[in-house]
């Protein structure tokens, strides 16, 4: 369980699956994998198909999109040359976006030790998500990275790229956590990742050495550290929100005053002690003057404000009944039943406050021009890997942002943190990771679930496959 959830919301069931289907649609599933062990990425030409510019917050007239060898060759409108080989998709009245990413999840379970998660790959591609950033790998773990990615592009595993990969530094001294970050470096991990629990001191030591080996500091912001403070020092991003309920109340000072000078566990249990206050001292101008901090400092928000989000018509008890809860591993779902069944539970009257802040920081760092991009800390509890990220994007813009921002949090702008200019944009030699959708995610975020076909690397997935993929294991 992250360490920064302040709680697990529950989700209402509809139905339960249908063995029968399950088992058929098992079958075809592995039919599927076996059949894009076939090497190369065949030719893919999707035609007469709605571009979505998601930079800009627009479309585009019909094209054809051309996909070879796992890239976009060519974007054309009008009549456009087919090779006899291509396979041709019908892209009429359809919309293409790049494909989803998710900026905060966790493929490894190093405090269980059990195996990596990647029962949750298909739940990933079944939803238009392919590519994720894995938040807290160890050394060891690169190498299984680097293994996914190479299968993905071979074909040989149907699941979201891993696009970039944390690991944190540690150690008992600053001069150990340095050389952590060395060792991380030398291993060609994509950044340092940072917890709560982290001393100031040490922070500060782990970032002085990020600089030296060139590499950007994401993650948590320690407890007894500002998030002003962390974003002018340099951090990247500030994950969960961390820091900003504090940076957004007008006992701020106060607040981490009292954390200062205690030990890192000590400072969290602190910090969580002191939530009801921070959320009911919120106020607007301190919220502003800290947006703008952050904005000016060019620190990045992952949000994961599916973690925080609460709907009093949902139950907590029914959680087995939700008809994704097969789609879960076996242990995964003894981890999830062990933390509902044995958590306490939110006051409501603290969820709902909780909630409302939540949004009003989302609104007030979207207006001072702050980046705010899409996490959801999968596999929490209840947050289920790939369909979270939809319910994070249709939060944002409940909470205020447009459809348009809200799509880029999860395409160009991700892929702009990562600096990966050929990943999160339909265009011309970019990567072929593509979402072929039934209606206009700029009209309405919740069309981005309306998935006819998914692209990954340059491999079609259509509707069929993708309800594969979903089957009961």
């Amino acid at each position: 369980m992250s360490e920064g959830t302040r709680g697990v919301k529950s989700v209402r069931a509809d139905s339960k699956p249908h063995r029968v289907r399950a088992v058929a649609a098992a079958l075809f599933a592995v039919a599927l994998l076996i059949s894009c062990r076939a090497g190369a990425a065949p030719l893919l030409a999707i035609e007469h198909v709605t571009i979505v510019d998601v930079a800009h917050g627009r479309t585009t007239a019909p094209r054809t999109v051309l996909i070879k060898d796992g890239r976009i060759a060519a974007i054309a409108a009008g009549d456009v040359h087919i090779p006899r080989d291509a396979t041709r998709l019908d892209g009429r009245s359809k919309f293409l976006i790049p494909g989803l990413i998710d900026l905060h999840v966790h493929l490894f379970n190093n405090a269980s030790h059990r195996p990596a998660n990647e029962w949750a790959f298909p739940l990933f591609v079944a939803n238009g998500v392919t590519g994720v950033r894995e938040m807290n790998t160890t050394p060891d773990e690169l190498m299984q990275v680097a293994h996914w990615r190479e299968a993905v592009d071979r074909g040989e595993l149907i699941a979201p790229s891993v696009l970039a990969a944390g690991v944190f530094p540690r150690g008992d001294t600053d001069a150990q956590a340095r050389q952590a970050v060395r060792e991380a470096a030398q291993l060609h991990a994509d950044f340092i990742k940072v917890f709560s629990e982290v001393a100031p001191s040490r922070w500060r030591a782990i970032l002085d050495e990020a600089r030296t080996v060139h590499m950007p500091v994401d993650g948590h912001v320690p407890a007894a550290v500002s998030l002003a403070e962390s974003a002018q020092a340099g951090q990247r991003t500030a994950e969960h929100l961390m820091q900003a309920y504090e940076a957004c109340s007008s006992r701020e000072r106060e607040m981490l005053d009292a954390r200062r000078g205690l030990g890192a566990d000590a400072a969290v249990a602190l910090r969580d002690a002191q939530e009801r206050d921070i959320l009911a001292s919120f106020d607007a101008a301190a919220c502003r003057r800290a947006a703008k901090v952050v904005a000016a400092a060019g620190q990045a928000q992952v949000l994961t404000i599916v973690l925080e989000y609460f709907d009093p018509s949902r139950p907590r008890d029914d959680f087995t009944a939700d008809p994704r809860w097969p789609l879960l591993r076996a242990d995964e779902q003894a981890r999830w039943r062990r933390i509902l069944e044995h958590e306490a539970g939110n006051e409501r009257e603290l969820a709902e406050l909780r909630w409302s802040v939540t949004c009003s920081i989302v609104r007030t760092f979207a207006a001072a021009g702050a980046t705010l991009l899409a996490g959801t800390d999968a596999p929490m509890p209840l947050v289920y890997p790939g369909y979270a990220l939809h319910d994070e994007l249709e939060q944002l813009v409940a909470c205020g942002l447009s459809n348009a921002r809200a799509l880029r949090a999860a395409t160009s702008g991700a892929a702009r943190l990562l600096k990966l200019p050929d990943t999160g944009r339909v265009q011309r030699g970019a990567r072929a990771d593509l979402v072929l959708l039934d209606a206009d995610p700029l009209r309405d975020v919740r069309n981005l679930r309306r998935i006819h076909a998914v692209v990954l690397a340059g491999r079609l997935l259509q509707r069929a496959q993708l309800d594969a993929l979903l089957a009961t294991p």
